[in-house]
């Protein structure tokens, strides 16, 4: 008898490292930073929805996790014993729980506060990096195992469903699709069809077809800008280039808010495996990648505000303002532009209506499930598109990959031949999409074959568009010198005997790093390179201006006599 195969990658299936249990000597030095507490009585010490909650060490007794589920209601899915501990990534954060702990009676805790959970794992580094990993595991298995987080009933086929489990996945928040075949779930919550798709919340709250911001602020996933703040630092962008400078201007003490559209990775996190970027031999996907900056940035106390767009800059005053599309603002002394870019499309006809319900610009776990075991097409003849072509060929039916030149020019070799060895990718080159076909949803696609001149048809009904992108810099309205592309221009301006810092703008105080900046190289790796980097020139921007603010009282006392 053949017993079923382990996936090692589950978190739960890793209890090791993701419920580890503390040594006795680490314990001993994590009682600095608490308090004990006996439980006289079965007491929730934390429950879903709660911010900012306290760290738990289990001492003696036990600590039982429950999660709230719409379909069956609290459930026990783990118990914490002795030299184990609570939490998972929101407790970084003021974002809401997702689970309930009930200390049992006669259990004996170490509490740490919130307040000085940083101080705790900064001062620990060993316990810390064991509590961190842990962190990331756990929320890896919540997403993994859609528990804790919320139902999304509708067509897995339809853009919004597609947008909100996209949105709420790259943001690392548990989702569940549901079929709405599901009628004596949609009749106990009096959802009617007209209403789909609507997301679900475990106390039974119905919200039909919300907008990203809204289930941002529904859910607590965004941490909006705090009022009266003048921030040392604003990173406009959580991709590659932006989570590094977070990440080093928080650790260097920098008050740092990032601000960001859609999720943190960028186009980066969009990627199912990048293989080439320095310490990880076999590779990370892009997501990974990004949760562990998000969370390494909040380590350090970045503010990570997400789903709200910046809409203009004003640069005419210092500090300078930042508008968001909530009309609300906020003010920064210095600001790191890290917007990357936007995705181009094809020039076909009907392209914006299968847009979001058909055509796609990412290849993560959750696009290769909703096109498990069909045919589709992926376009474009860069690594993004390589990396998609060899991600998806494992789940779906067949990858047709069009491409407009040649294979080997533009893409790295390892993929060149993977992509040509595999059974289940079919390459065309200098090939081109003239028509795409179908009703409500996607289901065919007109190539031409350039060599041949010949048209072909296709029975797809997903398209993955990887062409390339152009720069998101329509929001700077005038205030920075751009290239002919739209590009930041760098590394121009001068203070005093200063040499100009590669990253500066044509504003002072002003920087861009990434694929937004003129010349740049579009490797996640120089991203991160630039983003951290970056920061050196901040810390000299903001010297220069303290010491101007200083120097300017005693100006003006020298002007009065």
């Amino acid at each position: 008898m053949i017993a079923t195969p382990i996936d090692p990658t589950d978190p739960w299936l890793r209890q090791a490292q993701t419920f580890p249990v503390l040594s006795v000597e680490m314990i001993e030095r994590a009682k600095a930073y608490g308090r004990e507490e006996v439980v006289a009585e079965d007491t929730f010490v934390f429950e879903r929805g709660q911010r900012g909650i306290d760290f738990f060490l289990v001492l003696e007794g036990e600590i039982e996790l429950f999660i709230d589920d719409v379909r069956r209601g609290r459930r026990l899915v783990f118990t914490y014993h002795p030299g184990q501990f609570s939490g998972e990534q929101n407790i970084f954060t003021k974002r809401p729980m997702l689970l309930s702990g009930l200390a049992k009676s006669g259990s004996r805790l170490l509490r740490i506060t919130n307040r000085d959970f940083h101080a705790f794992i900064t001062g620990e580094p060993d316990i810390g990096e064991t509590i961190i990993r842990a962190y990331i595991l756990r929320r890896a298995g919540f997403v993994r195992h859609s528990e804790g987080g919320v139902l999304l009933i509708g067509d897995r086929h339809h853009a919004d469903v597609l947008r909100i489990q996209r949105f709420l996945t790259r943001n690392l928040y548990p989702v569940a699709v549901v079929d709405p075949a599901a009628v004596p779930l949609m009749q106990s919550l009096a959802v009617t069809a007209d209403a789909l798709p609507v997301v679900v919340t475990p106390d039974r709250k119905v919200w039909s077809r919300p907008s990203n911001a809204a289930l941002a602020d529904l859910l607590g996933i965004n941490e909006p800008p705090e009022r009266d703040t003048v921030y040392d630092v604003a990173v406009v962008g959580a991709g590659p280039a932006g989570l590094a400078a977070s990440v080093y201007g928080a650790s260097e003490g920098l008050s740092t808010i990032v601000l960001e559209t859609l999720a943190p990775g960028g186009q980066a996190g969009t990627s199912s495996k990048i293989e080439n970027y320095l310490g990880f031999p076999t590779g990370i996907s892009g997501q990974a990648l990004a949760g562990r900056a998000h969370i390494q940035a909040q380590k350090f106390g970045a503010r990570i505000s997400v789903s709200h767009e910046v809409m203009k800059l004003d640069c005419s005053s210092h500090p300078y303002r930042l508008f968001l599309d909530d009309e609300t603002s906020l003010r920064a002394r210095s600001i790191v532009i890290a917007t990357g870019a936007r995705y181009r499309k094809l020039d076909v006809l009907n392209y914006d209506k299968f847009e979001g319900q058909g055509i796609h610009y990412a290849a993560t776990a959750m696009e290769a499930q909703v096109c498990a075991d069909e045919n589709i097409v992926v376009v474009g003849g860069g690594n993004s598109a390589g990396q998609a072509a060899v991600f998806l060929s494992r789940t779906v039916k067949h990858v047709h990959m069009l491409m407009r030149s040649g294979i080997a020019s533009t893409m790295s070799d390892y993929l060149v031949q993977r992509i040509q060895r595999s059974p289940r990718i079919s390459l065309y080159q200098q090939a081109e999409i003239t028509a795409l076909h179908g009703g409500k949803t996607l289901d065919g696609v007109t190539w031409i074959d350039h060599l041949t001149g010949e048209s072909h048809e296709l029975p797809v009904t997903s398209i993955f568009v990887m062409i390339g992108a152009s720069p998101n810099t329509g929001w700077l309205d005038g205030c920075l010198d751009l290239d002919q592309h739209g590009f930041v221009k760098t590394g121009m301006a001068t203070v005093g005997d200063t040499p100009p810092s590669p990253y500066a703008s044509s504003k002072d105080g002003i920087f861009a790093v990434g694929d937004v900046r003129a010349g740049s190289v579009k490797r996640v790796a120089s991203a991160v390179g630039e983003g951290s980097v970056v920061i050196a020139a901040i810390h000299q921007f903001l010297e220069r201006q303290r010491h101007a603010e200083h120097d300017e009282p005693e100006l003006n006392a020298t002007t009065a006599r």
